[in-house]
């Protein structure tokens, strides 16, 4: 508990969550068949759409593939920091 209360306030991470959850990401993408180029490319280009309007947290976002037994989901998670505003 102590461990994961210094990660947190550090900013490190702990490897073992870390790897289990790129296997997870893994499974899932053999699944869909997406390959990791496919995912990268997708995540940069949503990362521009939302910046467009938007300033984010880039160093917070998440993106994830959620499959239930016959659907998957594509889950962008990102802070937003503030709207940005057109000018008149």
């Amino acid at each position: 508990m102590l461990k994961d209360l210094i990660r947190k306030f550090t900013g490190q991470k702990n490897t073992k969550d870390t790897a289990k959850k790129r296997l997870q990401f893994s499974l899932i993408y053999d699944k869909l068949e997406v390959n990791d180029t496919t995912l990268t490319d997708l995540q940069e280009d949503i990362v521009a759409v939302i910046s467009k309007y938007f300033e984010i947290d880039k160093d917070a976002l998440e993106l994830k593939v959620k499959r239930d037994d016959d659907t998957s989901a594509l889950v962008f998670n990102t802070p937003i920091l503030h709207v940005k505003r057109k000018p008149a």
